[in-house]
């Protein structure tokens, strides 16, 4: 079949930028990316990934770990699977 159909979008310049390197490192180019996740939606006929609003203490979780603070660390793996209870 030949891939005559046109996808334009508007986004942030510094998203597109910071996407295309990681889809670089992956060997894609943004059409590959594109053509794989509209392949996913179609098997899974919807979004082939869970889209949920964090809660606040998830929200502060990601935000201490974004600035290095509030971060709790372990000597071993020993120690955080105690502290995981595991």
């Amino acid at each position: 079949m030949a891939k005559e159909a046109v996808v334009s979008a508007r986004v942030d310049p510094e998203l597109k930028m910071d996407v295309e390197q990681v889809f670089r490192a992956l060997g894609l180019t943004t059409t590959q990316a594109i053509t794989l996740f509209f392949k996913q939606v179609e098997f899974w006929r919807g979004l082939p990934f869970e889209v949920k609003i964090p809660n606040q203490d998830t929200v502060q979780a990601l935000e201490d770990a974004r600035a290095r603070q509030n971060l709790v660390t372990f000597n071993s793996l020993d120690d955080l699977l105690s502290d995981l209870e595991l």
